[in-house]
């Protein structure tokens, strides 16, 4: 549907200016690898809090004590939850989007988040500056495939006076209109270097890709070893989505429904939710967006429905905003006022589903030993009290300290705290040097632990 897509696009264009205005956020810094001991912990494990003594070594969690640890924390019962992800959006895939926002996922504590349609030619000098210990971890859909007639060509085209669709088939977006343009285009496809294959659906036939294509689409990826995304727009979207067997479709129908357009359009059956959540499709919720348009209420009410179907189904649900100003805490807070979910189910879905749905082959959203060491200091429970999650106290990535004083990154390890157990015979001297060694290792592990840095 091109009004739906070219309104995105626009957005991400006319608030360019507007962020240029807003106060930035600080770059961060990142410790060397710390041994941690997190004394009085509790930390989320997708069903409650379980609590207390939590140990890091070499950017993981383990079972046992480390015989030197850098940082002792006694946590005194505050909360600990894994990083957010966001996969849906679209702003950190060239170098103006990674210098405004790149810092604000980090703050925001989204650690890992997947870029679903960018330009080659911007995200090819930008791949370096992610996935470091002090930025997220993104992914990129830079194969993103649509018809000569679907978004986001139509976008494009307006936002560029004078230009014509040869200046971006092909080179901002693949094209395809038939099913033999995909043996003859793939070549092409996989220069690119794309994480991912997004297949753009809205309004299949009309103006996205066509059944044929999507299905030979989806059995060429799947054949090259690639996940396959599917944006949908309408109820035929998503089923066809299902018969081409994608591994994830992006949107929840009814999240925009154009005047004219007749509700049943985008009512999803309970028949296909069912089928989803069998072929183990996973969906992208993006219930942020749905913010850009006025629908009236019974229309916002099809699409909570949807939601729900879905929900109730057992489909996997994925965390994605959608919103090129925003990050994956706008689609936890859109998700919450929805109703459908509990506090503990949205924190399974932003916390644990969607980080592990981006990166499958990591040990990602657990605090159990071999788990990345990657997670959220809260002081307040997020399952009774959700803006928690906008307020961290603490950011820690694979062991490592995020921090936005560089000196604090640099002089993180420098006092170690040792847990042999000493030796029978110790000097009064040197029993006296190391009493006042912990202590003040102590007391500086204390103070990082009771304020943000």
């Amino acid at each position: 549907m091109p009004f739906l897509l070219r309104a995105l696009f626009l957005l991400a264009l006319a608030v360019s200016a507007q962020a240029q205005t807003q106060p930035s956020v600080q770059p961060f810094a990142a410790s060397a690898p710390l041994n941690l001991m997190l004394k009085n912990a509790q930390w989320f494990d997708g069903a409650g809090f379980k609590r207390g003594t939590l140990y890091v070594v070499d950017g993981k969690f383990t079972a046992t004590k480390p015989k030197q640890v850098h940082r002792s924390m006694d946590l005194k019962n505050q909360f600990l939850v894994p990083p957010l992800a966001d996969a849906h959006n679209y702003n950190l895939q060239n170098d103006w989007g990674a210098d405004h926002f790149a810092n604000r996922y980090v703050a925001d504590g989204v650690y890992y988040a997947a870029m679903l349609c960018a330009d080659p030619a911007g995200v090819d000098p930008i791949r370096s500056r992610f996935s470091l210990p002090q930025t997220p971890d993104v992914l990129f859909a830079t194969a993103c495939v649509t018809s000569g007639e679907g978004q986001p060509l139509p976008a494009l085209l307006a936002a560029s006076p004078g230009k014509t669709r040869a200046d971006f088939a092909d080179k901002a977006v693949i094209v395809m209109d038939k099913a033999e343009d995909v043996e003859r285009k793939w070549p092409l496809l996989m220069t690119r270097k794309t994480d991912m294959l997004r297949l753009v659906l809205g309004y299949s036939g009309k103006q996205g890709l066509n059944a044929e294509t999507a299905l030979a689409l989806t059995q060429r990826a799947k054949k090259a070893g690639l996940r396959v995304i599917a944006h949908v727009e309408t109820a035929a979207d998503f089923d066809l989505a299902l018969r081409a067997g994608v591994d994830v479709i992006d949107h929840v129908p009814g999240y925009s429904q154009p005047i004219g357009e007749p509700p049943e359009r985008f009512q999803l059956s309970a028949e296909s939710a069912v089928q989803a959540a069998r072929q183990k499709i996973s969906v992208i919720t993006g219930m942020a967006a749905a913010q850009l348009f006025k629908m009236k209420p019974a229309q916002t009410e099809m699409h909570k429905r949807n939601l729900l179907i879905l929900k109730e189904a057992g489909v996997n649900l994925l965390m994605g905003s959608d919103l090129f100003t925003e990050t994956a805490l706008a689609e936890l807070r859109a998700l919450a006022a929805t109703g459908q979910f509990s506090n503990e189910e949205l924190l399974r879905m932003a916390t644990i589903a969607t980080p592990r749905a981006l990166f499958p082959k990591r040990q990602l959203g657990c605090f159990d030993p071999g788990c990345e060491a990657s997670f959220l200091l809260l002081a307040d429970d997020p399952t009774k009290n959700l803006d928690a999650m906008g307020q961290p106290l603490l950011r820690v990535k694979q062991g490592r300290l995020l921090t936005q004083d560089e000196q604090v990154a640099k002089t993180a390890n420098d006092s170690s705290q040792t847990t042999d157990a000493p030796a029978k015979k110790k000097s009064k001297k040197a029993a006296t040097k190391k009493k006042t060694a912990t202590k003040s290792a102590a007391r500086s592990s204390t103070k990082s632990a009771s304020k943000p840095e």
